[in-house]
């Protein structure tokens, strides 16, 4: 039972926590030490340590580790799995369609119409980023 709960947490997880990465750990500490107590938060903490530390998206290293602390290489499998499974069926109909429509002029036009609103969040966040980092004439001629 607690292996199917470790893969529903995590398919939760994957599946509510937009932004990614850092934005998905209130998320999983609220299911791992809030609702289920599976872990403590000082255990908490040493995970995404540890998760920071490994290569790959912390996400899915926070899952890993804590599927492997709570329920053995069985529980870090499904754990890891629950995490992906959203995004895996989303792109897998991306792909679906994508192919099927991969020669269509109105995609073409679509993806051709996107590229200057794709640059303009380019140069948003590069602005965005300028601004909170810019301390004075010094920190501006090293970045």
């Amino acid at each position: 039972m607690l292996l199917l709960k470790l893969y529903l947490a995590f398919l939760k997880i994957g599946t509510f926590g937009f932004g990614g990465g850092y934005a998905m750990l209130p998320l999983i500490q609220k299911e791992i030490v809030d609702n289920n107590a599976w872990l403590s938060q000082t255990d908490f903490m040493d995970i995404i340590g540890i998760s920071q530390m490994t290569p790959g998206p912390i996400a899915i290293n926070a899952a890993t580790f804590v599927g492997y602390k709570t329920g053995g290489i069985i529980g870090s499998v499904l754990s890891t799995l629950g995490v992906v499974t959203t995004s895996f069926i989303l792109i897998s109909f991306a792909n679906y369609f994508f192919n099927k429509f991969k020669n269509s002029k109105i995609l073409a036009h679509a993806l051709k119409g996107m590229r200057p609103a794709l640059i303009g969040l380019i140069i948003s966040v590069f602005i965005t980023l300028s601004y909170e980092s810019y301390r004075d004439l010094n920190s501006l001629i090293i970045a």
